[in-house]
């Protein structure tokens, strides 16, 4: 059985606000689920390696910081495929989807291997950084070799979840995920204490339960793209050589989002040497407010996701009122469901970090983080979903440059204010402070958004794609 692409661009219907709302959460729940997995396969880890006391905890949260910033340097082909992707299925090109997705996976697989090579022997250095206490560096470095050499099974299986949700598919990545999920959980159990006949690893084990977990996760991914999902197939006919020119495409655009990431993680990087200066207890409790709090980003983060493909469709489609439709309903529904989670981590802040510890210092030091942070998430809904919209249209360098500016003035701010407040949540309580001015500049760019492109892409013959 085959599917004939089309080559005319969508014909735009009239608005039609339930349908839209319909898309909307079609494409946001999935997602936040999916997110709400990933952040869960970080906090089970966590939750785990707890049990061998905080410096375990401490180090591995450090390495963990060095591996966000390798993915979001890697960020650059899933988000500039899933922005390409979801315009040429708006456009109904869905032979040249196809082509992208295979380009973004194979340019992703290039990349990651010398990068692997080049970090492996700068691990030990890169921990250094820290200046972290002995016994802590020592389970970082031991934590982050075994990452870096699998940072290929990882970034393509980020890439693929991307791409299929540039396509509409946003449900196939959590199950996928979920699946990855569970057999992290059994894994790193296994791993770190040395169960089912398995070596006791400790803290390593943790790392080696994700790597295999994710590895399989995008060996799965792969096998549904090679079959297809939504016209959108990377099998059957076409070249498999990597061509520079796709290579080009895709980078103009997530490069800017690779580098606002980068920033991003260099800037949340940046504060744990600056938290380290309070002791090992509050570097653990840092690492515990970061996983408690990722928590409440996942509405933002879903409906922000589901303003990417859905903007990017609708410009694809040249339906620039379904574009701005799109965004309003996942912002009203972001805010709504960010700010009712910061209002339960305000009334449960101590009883969550009491999860992952019971040491009643390291409890009061999180908890009051916690609190800080909560007060910034109605205000943080608002900059996912805009920045969200705005890589829909293409736009990936405005987000750059209003997120990279004030997530590093809140280190700054963070930073001075230990000069005075040697506390864990007057470094949090800096991001309550930028958060109105984010907003406010996010809201401004997409109000003067460009969302009829001057010429839509070249069109190309008809060919059948395979759908097994």
């Amino acid at each position: 059985m085959t599917i004939e692409t089309t080559t005319a661009p969508i014909t735009a219907p009239a608005l039609d606000l339930r349908r839209t709302r319909r898309r909307v959460f079609s494409l946001a729940a999935p997602v936040i689920g999916e997110n709400l997995l990933q952040t869960l396969l970080g906090v089970v880890d966590t939750l785990l390696v707890a049990g061998l006391g905080a410096v375990a905890l401490a180090g591995v949260g450090a390495a963990l910081q060095v591996v966000y910033v390798i993915l979001a340097a890697l960020s650059a082909l899933s988000v500039g495929a899933s922005v390409l992707v979801a315009q040429a299925v708006g456009a109904g090109r869905l032979a040249e989807a196809g082509r992208l997705a295979r380009q973004a996976l194979l340019w992703a697989a290039l990349i990651a291997v010398p990068l692997t090579a080049i970090g492996l022997p700068l691990t030990p250095a890169l921990i250094g950084l820290f200046g972290l206490e002995r016994a802590v560096a020592d389970v970082a470095a031991g934590y982050l070799g075994v990452t870096m050499g699998a940072v290929a099974t990882i970034t393509v299986m980020l890439l693929a979840s991307a791409v299929l949700r540039g396509a509409g598919d946003s449900r196939t990545p959590m199950l996928v995920t979920l699946l990855a999920n569970v057999v992290n959980v059994a894994l790193s159990w296994a791993l770190i204490y040395g169960h089912a006949g398995l070596p006791a690893l400790g803290a390593v084990g943790s790392a080696w339960g994700t790597v295999l977990s994710r590895g399989l996760g995008a060996a799965v991914l792969v096998a549904v793209l090679l079959r297809g999902r939504h016209g959108v197939r990377i099998g059957g006919g076409g070249s498999w050589m990597p061509r520079l020119g796709a290579f080009g495409g895709i980078v103009r655009i997530g490069l800017p989002a690779a580098l606002e990431e980068v920033l991003i993680i260099g800037a949340f990087a940046t504060l744990t040497p600056v938290v380290a200066t309070l002791g090992t207890e509050a570097l653990a409790a840092h690492r515990v407010a970061i996983n408690i709090l990722s928590l409440s980003f996942l509405p933002g983060i879903g409906f922000g996701l589901a303003a990417t493909a859905l903007v990017g469709q609708a410009v694809g489609a040249h339906q620039p009122d379904e574009a701005r439709a799109s965004t309003t309903i996942a912002l009203r529904w972001a805010l709504i469901w960010m700010g009712a989670l910061a209002a339960l981590f305000l009334v449960f802040a101590r009883q969550l970090t009491a999860l992952f510890s019971q040491d009643p210092a390291l409890v009061a030091i999180g908890a009051a983080a916690v609190v800080a942070v909560a007060l910034a998430q109605p205000l943080w809904a608002a900059s996912f979903v805009y920045a969200g919209a705005l890589r829909g249209t293409g736009d990936t360098r405005t987000p750059l440059v209003i997120t990279g500016t004030m997530m590093w003035a809140a280190v700054l701010i963070g930073f001075l204010a230990l000069r005075v407040i040697p506390e864990l949540w007057a470094v949090w309580g800096a991001f309550i402070l930028t958060g109105p001015v984010e907003t406010f500049l996010f809201w401004r760019a997409w109000r003067k958004a460009n969302l009829n492109p001057a010429s839509p892409a070249p069109k190309e013959a008809p060919e059948p794609i395979p759908t097994g």
